[in-house]
């Protein structure tokens, strides 16, 4: 009788895993900002390139921006001739890499996030496009720019096509040779649990897509565990899927950027609500206490990052967080969502999804409200948060939840760059203007289109700290003005457009602007 011969180990190192990785091969990579993102492993290709100068000529296709906005994450892989093609739904997260695509040195395309999420599950598939009306009328329609970042970038990736009178768009699909994933546990058979990271996003179908590509998948861990001993019901990505699994460095495994571990992010524990700080009275706190007001009892709410995220604080505070549903776009729904570097993440969450299946519902129109950021808009109404002068950060999932949510709200400060006020208890006052316009003739690149907007007759308002617009045919229309606020001096002369203005304009409720509690609660509910 013969012995059946023992299978090869997927156990390996770093270096060994990444020689399945061969020039020319079209890659992806998981993470959320800083979550789920396999630090080990990016790490040590970077420093295996610039030993060796091999791989090269990589393709990197991902969804949402991963690192610090500084040196982390795909910021690893920053080196001339690494990479020559990016596909991806954020650039800002690793400056060290994207500055290639901004110095027109690589191809690159910018997808909606929640497109390109769902368009790992065509792949999968071997389905030929992944259709949807997201991205019309943006930067990403063909009309436009077709979602190329620069000049080198001239193939076409993004058709325009039509069913039953109805225009969308034809995203183009493509094999993918190598994933480079993030779990928390692995058994000796490679199969991958994800217990203790914030978030799960688009794993799956990364390393389905790769795997029926005929690629390797190589994920990144925390341990081992003996074969048999995880729940089925726990494993994210299958072990048939997965080639290589490499021990992580405690370091190089953090959570989020933010801190090491948080059991209440992976829902291990509940953390008391009552202990998370309240925000201090500032321009933002009245922003964000002026959105607050348009909360409604039952609704379900995103929230983006940067300003828009201190809505759960002001909700938090206020006691009506359990009043309405919180959720954020790689798979967050319920709970306290996180700000700052660990943005993506959740406090308390009622459920972890994946990312493509948020964006499912997203896209349906599951949203009754969005709070995003405001960074530059212009006379008909249309926003961009992407691109400023030299600088590019991409869509994110801004395109796929301003187009589709019930009703947008779009929040910052009137202008920028050292604008400083003074707080009056019922007032304001503006002490220093800042040095840069947001409100534009029009707009460098258009990442919401108000002509959509205004097609599905959605309500879009436009909120900062001195007064709130609201968008219509005609335009954006002032309809409320702080108390102290000039309208000449403070707001028309602010803009390089003249809004229409409503026959009776509103005060901004005093109450944004005192110390006191503003008895948000009553309002809500």
């Amino acid at each position: 009788m013969s012995k059946k011969k023992n299978k090869p180990g997927k156990i390996m190192s770093a270096v060994e895993a990444l020689g399945l990785i061969k020039n020319g091969d079209t890659m992806t990579t998981s993470g959320f900002h800083g979550s789920v993102v396999a630090e080990d492993l990016i790490i040590t290709l970077g420093q295996e390139y610039v030993k060796h100068q091999t791989p090269k000529d990589l393709t990197i296709v991902y969804c949402a921006g991963q690192g610090d906005f500084k040196t982390t994450g795909l910021s690893n892989l920053g080196h001339p001739g690494l990479v020559t093609k990016i596909i991806a739904g954020h650039f800002g997260g690793s400056p060290k890499l994207s500055r290639f695509a901004l110095d027109n040195k690589i191809q690159a395309y910018n997808f909606p996030q929640g497109v390109l999420s769902q368009m790992f599950r065509d792949i999968a598939a071997h389905k030929p496009r992944t259709i949807s009306a997201v991205g019309l009328g943006t930067f990403v329609d063909p009309r436009l720019q077709g979602g190329k970042v620069n000049s080198l970038t001239t193939e076409d990736m993004i058709d325009l096509i039509e069913f039953d009178g109805k225009e969308y768009l034809s995203y183009r699909t493509f094999p993918i040779d190598i994933a480079i994933l993030r779990g928390t546990t692995a058994d000796e058979l490679g199969n991958i649990s994800m217990e203790r990271e914030a978030l799960t996003l688009e794993s799956q179908a990364q390393a389905m897509a790769v795997k029926n590509s005929g690629g390797k998948v190589i994920v990144q861990v925390e341990r081992i565990a003996k074969q048999g001993t995880l729940s089925p019901r726990d494993i994210e990505i299958p072990g048939i899927m997965v080639d290589a699994v490499v021990i992580s460095k405690p370091e190089n495994h953090w959570q989020t950027y933010e801190e090491p571990y948080n059991p209440a992010y992976s829902g291990e524990t509940k953390a008391p609500m009552a202990l998370v700080p309240a925000l201090d009275l500032n321009i933002r706190k009245i922003i964000t206490r002026r959105a607050a007001m348009e909360l409604k009892p039952d609704d379900v709410i995103n929230l983006g990052i940067g300003m828009a995220d201190g809505i759960a604080n002001v909700a938090n505070e206020k006691g009506v967080l359990d009043e309405f549903t919180l959720t954020a776009e790689p798979g967050i729904i319920g709970g306290m969502p996180a700000g700052g570097p660990a943005f993506g993440a959740c406090m308390n969450p009622h459920a972890i999804i994946s990312q493509p299946s948020q964006f499912d519902f997203y896209h349906g129109g599951g949203l009754d409200i969005s709070f995003l950021g405001l960074a530059q808009g212009d006379n008909k109404g249309n926003s961009n948060v992407s691109k400023f002068g030299p600088k590019f950060q991409g869509t994110g999932g801004f395109i796929d939840i301003s187009q589709n949510a019930k009703k947008v709200v779009f929040l910052g400060t009137f202008t920028a760059g050292g604008l400083d006020v003074q707080i009056n208890d019922t007032s304001l006052t503006i002490k220093r203007e800042g040095k840069v316009k947001k409100f534009v003739n029009e707009v460098e690149q258009i990442t919401f289109s108000a002509k959509q907007a205004l097609d599905t007759k959605r309500p879009i308002l436009y909120i900062t700290e001195r007064c709130v617009f609201i968008l219509t045919d005609q335009g954006l229309k002032l309809i409320e003005v702080a108390p102290g606020i000039d309208i000449e001096k403070d707001i028309m002369a602010q803009m390089q457009f003249r809004p229409k203005v409503a026959d009776k304009i509103k005060p901004m409720d005093t109450r944004l602007f005192s110390k006191d509690p503003m008895g948000l609660a009553n309002d809500i509910l």
